[in-house]
This record gives C-alpha cells, structure tokens and sequence, in this order.
C-alpha cells in the first residue's frame, strides 16, 4: 500500500511562498483558505499580504506546531482548522484559495471548489504539472473532464514552473504553480 504521506512536499523557503503569492491576484482585503497548512511557511506569507488565513491542516501535531509558529512571530489574523479539508464546510462569502496540497489529493480539492455552492472567486495550487496541464483549455495538451468543467467558469493558466529542491523532500515529478481565476460574468 503506498504512503500518502508521500505526496505531500513542503515548500522550504518563506521567500518563495512570497513570491508565488505575488504572481497571484490576492489582495489584502481578501480572505484564503490555504489547505493543508503543515507547519506555516505559506501560512505566515499570506497572514503578511490578506486580511485573513484560514489554515486547514488535519493532523493534530503539525496542527499544534503549526500554532506555536504564528504565536512566535504575533501573527493573529490566522485561524487554524484542525480538520480534513474534504470534511470542511466552504465559506459562504467570497474567498480564495492558496495551497500547496497533497498531490494524491489535488483532484478531490478542484473537484470539491468548484462543485461548491459558493466556489472561491480564484485559486493558486501547487500541482504536478502532468495533473495541472490536464486542466488547462488548450490544443497542445489533453483536457481532462475536470478540466472541461472548470474551464467553464474559470480561466486557467500555469503560472510558474517549480524545482524539486523548493520542497522537502523534493518531489519526483515536476510541479509548478496553478491558478485558475473565476470569469466575470
């Protein structure tokens, strides 16, 4: 049976989270769920850029770890959810997503935004490239039928590619940064 444990690859630097987050359209008054916090280097960068971080990170130790990290540094506009994200009840006002999640999961979270009552107005994941591809509307690559289904009502592009030495551990297929970004009706 294979480790799942093994399909999440944490990002090392505070400084690249900080960079991706401003290849992203977040704006300070906005609200984010970030999925699968582990112990904060995103979740620090975003608390710095939004009005509010809702850190979702299921397992109770990390989730722990992850508190003590944003009282050291007096960071108070996080709240920290220990749950499973696929459990998690979605606002119900518009939010965004920003997340580096495990990549044996990525699949249930697109499904599970867009599929929502009030899906997020963008989201930025850090995906495979092989599984981010598939959800981009272009000639050059298959379109999977989740990526059909968001394209429907989002824009989609690969924004940046990412090496393996960005995360621990590094992981053995490349990744890169995705956003998808809801089309104005």
């Amino acid at each position: 049976m294979r480790n799942h444990l093994l399909s999440q690859h944490f990002l090392k630097s505070p400084r690249l989270a900080l960079i991706l987050i401003g290849h992203s359209n977040l704006k300070k008054r906005d609200t984010v769920l970030e999925i699968g916090a582990g112990s904060g280097v995103i979740t620090s960068a975003l608390a710095h850029r939004v009005r509010h971080v809702i850190a979702i990170e299921p397992d109770h130790t990390t989730a722990t770890k992850l508190r003590a990290n944003l009282a050291k540094r007096n960071i108070a506009n996080v709240e920290v959810i220990e749950q499973d994200f696929l459990d998690y009840k979605l606002p119900t006002t518009p939010y965004k997503v920003f997340s580096n999640p495990p990549f044996h999961l990525s699949s249930k979270i697109v499904h599970k935004l867009i599929e929502a009552d009030k899906p997020p107005e963008a989201f930025y994941l850090i995906l495979q490239k092989q599984f981010a591809l598939k959800l981009l509307n272009t000639d050059r690559h298959y379109t999977s039928q989740l990526g059909l289904q968001l394209i429907q009502s989002y824009q989609t592009k690969i924004r940046l590619p990412l090496k393996p030495t960005d995360f621990t551990p590094p992981p053995a297929v490349p990744t890169v940064f995705f956003e998808a970004k809801k089309i104005k009706n």
